[in-house]
């Protein structure tokens, strides 16, 4: 998605590590599973870092991503499952929601692009695609704008969220190419770090092996190559 690829690069042109992955280190046996977090921030003065839960929709890592940078711009560490059917007692949380929101979805032009007369289902999923952003994320957005109750946002909410993990689990596929998934799942800048620094002899092979999840020598040099390091 491109969207999510700009916003990281972004991200990681300004120094902050962005880490997407949905399972437990390389076992691909073990899933995150979205209901029980969607990412995390680390606030740290020389490497501040975002993980995102890989295993959610693309639309929704999107979110995660940009409510974990408003944390870092506050200065905090966080955890978060990012469930917009929560009244958020703390007001960081809300604030961090509503920034976010306001990024991908701008509650003035939701407003003037939404159909107040078109099925609910088909309008936020025509939404989603103009916004490039998540359905729950429309859906809490057209709450915000006042054309659904709390009720209503919250059971439409409730049978969104489960269609898109349905789906989620039809399209679940292997884990793809290496070389493309490692160094978003390490953080594409910290991967080109390790390496540089091992290619200039600061860093031995071994420590570089374990912090980026290769085995063989082999790998290594083939990583480098198609970072541009070789």
């Amino acid at each position: 998605m491109d969207a999510i690829r700009t916003l990281v690069e972004g991200a990681e042109n300004l120094g902050v590590l962005v880490m997407v992955s949905g399972v437990v280190g390389s076992n691909t046996h073990r899933k995150l599973d979205p209901r029980e977090f969607r990412g995390f921030a680390l606030v740290d003065e020389l490497a501040p870092l975002i993980f995102v839960n890989g295993a959610d929709t693309k639309a929704a890592q999107l979110f995660t991503i940009a409510h974990e940078l408003t944390h870092l711009w506050l200065g905090q560490s966080a955890l978060s499952d990012a469930d917009l059917t929560t009244r958020p007692t703390v007001d960081v949380e809300r604030w961090c929601n509503q920034v976010a929101a306001e990024i991908l979805v701008p509650l003035e032009t939701l407003h003037d692009e939404y159909r107040p007369d078109a099925d609910l289902t088909e309008e936020i999923t025509r939404l989603g695609r103009t916004f490039k952003a998540s359905t729950l994320v429309i859906l809490r957005r057209v709450y915000d704008d006042g054309r659904l109750s709390w009720d209503d946002y919250r059971a439409a909410y409730r049978t969104e969220l489960e269609r898109l993990l349905d789906l989620l689990g039809e399209r679940a596929t292997g884990g793809g190419n290496f070389y493309n998934t490692q160094p978003v799942r390490t953080s594409r800048r910290f991967t080109r770090a390790v390496i540089a620094d091992t290619l200039e002899g600061r860093t031995l092979y071994t420590d570089a092996f374990g912090m980026l999840g290769f085995k063989k020598v082999a790998t290594f040099n083939e990583m480098a190559a198609r970072l541009g390091l070789g």
